[in-house]
């Protein structure tokens, strides 16, 4: 009994031990399994939350350099944008400054003229309230002693008189002079006779500085330009002879069309050929000068009429002691502008035949802004035939008035 017993017991033990064995190792495998799967969850977890912040700040990073890169690029912008900005501000203050300049010159060397010699006309009166108006154009008519037909002639057709002058002159800024110098006796009989004409009409413009002659004209010329930009602040001056015909009202609204243009020549261009053999009319004593025979003028407008801007004007007036002259004077003003830079424009209307041709275009709708006959320069017998030319080619007194400039 006492063996049967112990063997029992021992069985039983080894059966515990043996079961206890195999439940150590599943309970060891279990925990394995289990604490992989503990493990493995949150490491995958905490790898797709550091790829989230990761790819977040790369996000930022690459938004930041954007932004960056944007900004930068809209500094850039703004940076040649003031660049732009501070070289036209330069530019706009040197003309600014250019013209002062030029206007200061211009003031003094009117000074001279207007105290060199006596009294120029009425207008030299008036040349402190003269300055503080801006005028469109100072129309001067080239005149002489022997012409006073032509003058007539022109007062009654397309010259304003009396107060229509005057109102041409308040309410649209349109001088209009007949400009003569003096003779060659100061205070002869032909001085006496102008200022008596003057004193009935004053429609005189007198240079001081001038001798009158037709081999002096380019001398003039620039005595007339010298004289009227002091005494008048212009858009424009215009020389015309008095045997042309002029459509006042027209000529103003093609000259307003280049108005904001700098450094305008406005006429009729042409290039006629250098006369080199003596005693013709319009030879030119320095054919030599312009190549050989058979060569021709530069471009120039032709002199019956011609527009140049107030810049052009006032440095013909700053350099006049030093601006040759050749023997014609329509010559002699395009040389003047050669080597500056001087926008020429052709105009045919400023250079129209007599009637039939301005009528004919007159009924076209194409207004000649001046007409004359180019066989004489001018209207042949202007002083008879310029009322019939205003008749058939003028545009109107009413267009006068009623133009906007």
């Amino acid at each position: 009994m006492s063996f049967k017993s112990k063997t029992e017991q021992s069985t039983r033990s080894f059966v515990s031990k043996k079961w206890t064995f195999l439940l150590c190792l599943s309970c060891f495998c279990a925990g394995i399994l289990f604490t992989n799967r503990m493990v493995a969850v949150p490491e995958s977890k905490a790898i797709m939350r550091i790829t989230a912040v990761e790819a977040e700040k790369l996000k930022l990073i690459s938004e930041g350099c954007n932004l960056k890169a944007k900004g930068e690029k809209h500094v850039s912008k703004d940076i040649i944008g003031e660049v732009f900005k501070t070289h036209h501000a330069i530019q706009t203050l040197d003309k600014t400054i250019s013209n002062l300049e030029m206007e200061l010159a211009a003031a003094r060397a009117a000074q001279e003229s207007l105290h060199g010699g006596s009294s120029l006309s009425e207008d030299v009166s008036r040349v402190g309230s003269s300055r503080k108006r801006k005028y469109l154009m100072v129309i001067g008519i080239n005149t002489a002693f022997s012409s006073r037909k032509r003058r007539d002639s022109v007062r009654a057709t397309w010259m304003p008189q009396g107060e229509k002058r005057k109102k041409l002159e308040d309410e649209k800024g349109i001088i209009v002079r007949f400009v003569i110098g003096h003779s060659a006796t100061s205070g002869g009989i032909l001085d006496r006779a102008i200022e008596a004409e003057d004193k009935k009409h004053g429609d005189f413009l007198r240079l001081q500085d001038h001798v009158e002659g037709y081999l002096e004209l380019s001398a003039k010329t620039k005595i007339y330009f010298a004289t009227a930009v002091a005494l008048w602040d212009a858009d424009f001056y215009v020389k015309v002879d008095d045997d042309v015909h002029v459509n006042i009202a027209t000529l103003g609204e093609t000259l307003v069309r280049h108005r904001k243009k700098p450094r305008v020549y406005i006429g009729c261009m042409k290039s006629g050929p250098v006369l080199s053999q003596k005693g013709v009319r319009y030879h030119e004593p320095e054919h030599w000068k312009f190549g050989e025979t058979g060569n021709k003028y530069f471009r120039h407008a032709t002199g019956q009429l011609y527009a140049i801007s107030k810049d052009l004007a006032s440095y013909i007036s700053i350099n006049r002691h030093v601006l040759h002259k050749y023997a014609n004077e329509d010559v002699s003003l395009g040389s003047w502008f050669i080597g500056l830079d001087v926008e020429h424009i052709d105009d045919r209307r400023l250079c129209c035949g007599t009637p039939p041709d301005c009528e004919w275009k007159a009924q076209a709708g194409n207004i000649c802004v001046a007409s004359f006959d180019w066989t004489c320069s001018g209207i042949c017998r202007s002083a008879d035939r310029i009322k019939e030319v205003h008749r058939r080619c003028g545009e109107g007194e009413t267009a006068l008035w009623s133009a906007t400039f």
